[in-house]
């Protein structure tokens, strides 16, 4: 059982003087009255003929009277094989402009995307496709075999073919999954109650879990942007992160709903600097969005020197720690835009945010705040008695409101731990996240809550490690490991990236770490490496590099 804690907490919101920092208040404060497909059909009237999806590396560019129009085909299409409101639609193709049509069309159809990685094992994908008995797939063509080899069991017939090699495939419909209750009535698109999107993430007992946005949940979020990144029918958005990836909503829906054009990044692009580097000068990209892993690539590697990349308003990034000197290098190239860390896991969308100052000071080092709380959310710290704490101590971060999830998909009882109830029956999401919060409500990131290990009889927070490591000179990137250790109890591990042209050496490490860090927090092994690992949403794999060490 969740449990039950006070409703006694602060609320903080945009608008409230200790957190605009000179940004307007979102427009709309709890949940979300529209739909997302209602954002398309709304930007087809008002903007029609400007281009609303742009793929680069193919040519392939629609405007919104095209998306509009081929939204309704492929929404006919699922209705006529009889997809019903509810259903989920599973998808598995690269990122491209059939791709967002496709992603526009189920939704129009009153039906949930699922979309995986395409680049993923097929039983993986199959497993997820299984997992939420999927109705039918949009499948790529080059795909489809693949995915029938890794479900043999299910009969997975092509229904119709559709634009741009991809295919309308029955689904795995899995009948221990419970239907979920019956439309109402019959009407014209969905509404924002209904699900309209399932994204998987990695589950602690090694099989993805299913978290469940509906129409209002995702519109929260996006409304929110609207307020504070003020978008319009100019900007070009950037598309960098995979569908699969949380980071995709916005870079979908707001400039949809602003009648701007998104700009599609693909998976081998999208990790190449020099090609990224050129794509956003001659793209003339106003508004970019990714994980700070990203941007470090560019700043490192990019040359961006070389190119004019002076349309650039924004730059946002989020998904993990962005480390300060990574993020002074960047800024010393591109120091026109205005940039925001945004906070929040898959299934709060974002619910915190900051503006990094225009000027970095020097003897900054730590990590920038992930902020204060958006319009539309309300957060609290908790100990580990779900007990609020004081401002200034360390906390559990729980969030509640309009752009937090209705849950895993099929897990009721893990959707039942994942929050905490107070007296009201209101359920805050548990983030997993440790912050402190200061007296004007902004809250700094400590840590992964799962990412903190006892050793020696002290709370060792790995994040901490890693931080210290990144203030030495000759270190591009680090990463830090615990494992069991049958001498010290807890070994760790730190993974270190050395900066080009430049040498360092586990004594020289040792010696750093021993003199900014308590001895019990000073790793055992160090281990150098030419780059890590990353997943497919572009974060440190560190699992893989756990897995590394132990060999």
């Amino acid at each position: 059982m969740a449990s039950t804690v006070s409703p006694a907490v602060k609320r903080h919101q945009i608008g409230s003087p200790a957190s605009t920092g000179g940004l307007p208040a979102a427009e709309t404060a709890g949940p979300a009255k529209g739909t997302l497909s209602r954002l398309l059909r709304d930007s087809v009237e008002r903007h029609p003929d400007r281009i609303s999806v742009e793929d680069p590396t193919s040519g392939a560019a629609i405007t919104y009277r095209e998306l509009g129009e081929r939204t309704g085909e492929l929404r006919d299409a699922l209705e006529r094989h009889g997809i019903n409101a509810g259903d989920r639609v599973g998808v598995c193709a690269p990122k491209s402009v059939a791709t967002v049509t496709a992603i526009f069309g189920i939704l129009e159809a009153r039906a949930a995307y699922v979309p995986v990685d395409a680049g993923a094992p097929p039983q993986r994908n199959a497993g997820i496709f299984e997992d939420c008995s999927v109705r039918m797939m949009v499948v790529a063509k080059s795909l489809v075999d693949d995915l029938r080899t890794a479900a043999p069991e299910y009969r997975l017939d092509t229904l119709q073919e559709l634009r741009d090699d991809l295919l309308l495939v029955r689904g795995m419909e899995n009948e221990s999954v419970a239907p979920l209750p019956a439309a109402t009535a019959a009407q014209e698109g969905p509404s924002p109650t209904d699900l309209a999107y399932i994204l998987y993430t990695s589950g602690s007992t090694g099989k993805p879990k299913g978290v469940i946005h509906t129409h209002a949940s995702a519109l929260s979020f996006v409304d929110w942007c609207s307020g504070v990144f003020e978008p319009t029918e100019l900007d070009r958005f950037s598309s960098h992160a995979p569908f699969h990836f949380d980071l995709s909503i916005l870079d979908l829906y707001v400039p949809i709903k602003h009648g701007a054009t998104l700009v599609l990044i693909g998976e081998e692009v999208g990790k190449q600097p020099l090609r990224l580097a050129s794509l956003i000068a001659e793209q003339r990209i106003t508004v970019w969005y990714s994980t700070p892993s990203i941007l470090r690539l560019l700043a490192d590697f990019g040359r961006l020197a070389r190119y004019d990349h002076s349309s650039l308003r924004l730059v946002l990034f989020a998904g993990e720690v962005f480390p300060v000197k990574h993020l002074r290098t960047l800024k010393a190239f591109w120091p026109r835009p205005r940039y925001f860390n945004l906070y929040g896991p898959t299934e709060t969308n974002v619910c915190t945010f900051l503006e990094v100052p225009a000027e970095i000071p020097d003897s900054q080092t730590a990590p920038f705040p992930i902020g204060w709380t958006c319009m539309n959310d309300r957060t609290r710290v908790v100990d580990e008695h779900d007990q609020d704490v004081a401002c200034g101590e360390e906390g559990e971060l729980c969030v509640s409101g309009g752009t937090v999830m209705q849950g895993y998909w099929n897990l009721p009882e893990r959707t039942e731990h994942a929050f905490l109830r107070d007296s009201a029956g209101l359920g805050w999401y548990r983030t997993g996240d440790v912050v402190r919060e200061s007296d004007d409500g902004c809250y700094d990131y400590i840590g992964r809550r799962d990412r903190m290990v006892k050793r020696r009889g002290y709370r060792v927070e790995l994040a901490e490690i890693e931080a210290a490591l990144y203030r030495h000179p000759s270190i591009a990137a680090a990463a830090v490991t615990a494992s069991p250790d049958e001498d010290s109890g807890v070994r760790l591990d730190a993974f270190v990236v050395c900066s080009i042209g430049t040498r360092c050496s586990v004594i020289e490490m040792k010696q750093f770490c021993a003199e900014n860090l308590p001895m019990y927090m000073v790793p055992d092994r160090f281990i150098f490496r030419e780059a890590f690992p990353e997943t497919s949403t572009g974060k440190i794999d560190y699992q893989q590099l756990k897995g590394s060490s132990l060999t």
